[in-house]
């Protein structure tokens, strides 16, 4: 097995430091509803054991953190430099999964690496880990800042905590690559996601006296039509965007809760919807014009009965649609190192943390091992073939020279 010290690193073997880094994170159960912090913990020791100092942003609970480090002798002198290798720690559960091994023990097979994270998106974590002396060797040409966030795959809170005390230290590198799986290829564009609770109260009745009551769940029913029509609309009239498989924004309900028997007339409900927006079109103007139908149309219907009736909105994840020019000099370096220009840039469906890195004015791209096919699968894996290629773009990384896509 090659070393990182080898030079042989494109023929497709991975380094013995990578996979075992590999192995150890995926040994580490960091389902999002859970904590991450003996991830974190490991990696700052990693790290601190390096000479440099990472920096932990918690959660209000301190039961999850972020991590922070700028792989550089003097972290203040490339505050406004380098590029930063950016992943969450977090998985989705395996409860329900048909595994054929422990999902949160490597299990090698087949050239594969299975468990749960192996691609996404702890394979790229650790093998920046695994290179980060490598990376500090290299600071002179290019200073590399590593970020490991927490709840990427329920509420982007970590990335958002992160971003905040970044602004807070006055820290804004050149550019960020977040890692996610996408077979090394550079990712341009992904779709935001906006998703609302809806509470209806309206006002219980004996279902004899059907017209004395106030049927929210009926209302609920009113509300969702419309939503599913505005739905119908996007997908007739929304110019299209070809590099998404579905080439228009959506929205669809998912969770809907209500009434206590058949024959009460039920005085609440309460329902769950998303819209997923192309990077062109604003979700505000999607929920702006069904929050606007709830409270001009449905609200005083529901108060010429009971004048307490009531319609809320909460508001639950909201994340930006992402995308950089195609051309753009982060992209175009990118592609070059990791040898995949004749893929050309790309776009996915599925959210990831690099809107929020860019709403930040950090230049990003998606680029990452493994595929995004096998995530959140039962016997997730990541492929050598992969690990390598990865490893091969950072070898680039540390001997480049040109890194045009500064400013």
């Amino acid at each position: 097995m090659n070393t990182i010290a080898d030079s042989g690193l494109a023929a497709a073997a991975p380094s013995a430091e990578a996979l075992a880094m590999i192995d150890r994170l995926l040994g580490f159960p960091t389902v999002s509803r859970d904590s991450n912090l003996g991830l974190i913990e490991y990696a700052r020791d990693h790290l601190a054991a390096l000479g440099v100092r990472p920096r932990l942003v918690y959660d209000r609970r301190e039961k999850k953190a972020a991590l922070f480090c700028s792989l550089a002798d003097d972290p203040a002198a490339v505050r406004h430099d380098g590029l930063i290798l950016s992943g969450h720690t977090d998985t989705v559960p395996v409860d329900g999964q048909d595994w054929d091994s422990d999902p949160f023990r490597a299990t090698h097979r087949d050239g594969r690496i299975v468990a749960r994270g192996s691609a996404d998106m702890k394979g790229f974590i650790a093998i920046a880990l695994a290179w980060a002396p490598r990376f500090l060797a290299a600071q002179a040409r290019l200073p590399v800042h590593l970020a490991l966030t927490y709840d990427e795959e329920t509420t982007f809170m970590g990335i958002r905590n992160l971003v905040a005390d970044l602004a807070d230290q006055g820290v804004r590198p050149a550019g960020c690559i977040i890692g996610e799986p996408t077979d090394m290829r550079a990712i341009v564009a992904h779709k935001g996601k906006r998703d609302y609770c809806c509470t209806l109260r309206g006002r219980e009745a004996h279902s004899s006296l059907t017209p004395t009551g106030v049927n929210a769940i009926e209302y609920a029913a009113q509300l969702i039509g419309f939503i599913r029509g505005l739905a119908a609309k996007m997908a007739a009239e929304e110019p299209r965007d070809a590099r998404f498989e579905v080439p228009h924004s959506t929205l669809q309900t998912g969770v809907i809760r209500g009434g206590i028997a058949v024959n009460v007339v039920p005085r609440d409900c309460s329902f769950e919807f998303e819209m997923r927006n192309l990077p062109a079109t604003r979700h505000e103007t999607m929920s702006a014009q069904i929050i606007d139908y709830a409270q001009r149309e449905l609200l005083p219907q529901m108060r010429k009965v009971a004048a307490d009736a009531d319609i809320r909105f909460e508001l639950g994840m909201d994340l930006p649609a992402f995308g950089i020019a195609p051309d753009a000099p982060l992209v175009q370096w990118a592609q070059k190192l990791a040898r995949t220009q004749h893929l050309g840039p790309g776009a996915v469906s599925f959210a990831t943390e690099a809107s929020l890195f860019a709403n930040a004015g950090i230049p990003t791209v998606v680029m990452g091992p493994g595929s995004i096919e096998q995530a959140h699968k039962p016997n997730e894996y990541l492929s050598y073939a992969q690990v390598a290629a990865c490893e091969a773009f950072f070898a680039r990384l540390c001997d480049e020279r040109e890194t045009g896509f500064r400013a």
